[in-house]
């Protein structure tokens, strides 16, 4: 089970408090853009073996959107942040590259 930290209200608690809402720091199509920026955003989403960076909801507190960077194996939390970044802060990238050397997600690394 997942154990998440709240950035915004500083709650710790187990994953069932919150609710996943898909991969995170995805630009996003909506109308006016071509066909192949919307077929992008809608259907070719990353699902890595190792490092992921999700978005989350605290659907049972503030109710405020948040992201979280975790293992996809071992389930280990490296860290969660504002859902206003645009890009994971470097003190998570740090304590991923200290756990997983030479690890890369998107254009992170």
């Amino acid at each position: 089970m997942l154990i998440l930290t709240c950035p915004c209200c500083g709650v710790t608690a187990e994953e069932t408090e919150f609710h996943g809402g898909g991969e995170a720091h995805i630009k996003r199509f909506g109308p006016g853009s071509s066909d192949e920026d919307f077929h992008g955003y809608l259907f070719e989403k990353v699902n890595p073996k190792g490092v992921h960076f999700e978005r989350w909801r605290h659907a049972n507190g503030c109710g405020k959107w948040f992201h979280a960077a975790r293992c996809t194996v071992t389930l280990e939390v490296f860290g969660t942040y504002s859902a206003q970044t645009t890009e994971p802060p470097q003190d998570i990238k740090d304590k991923i590259s200290a756990k997983r050397p030479g690890w890369s997600w998107r254009e992170f690394a």
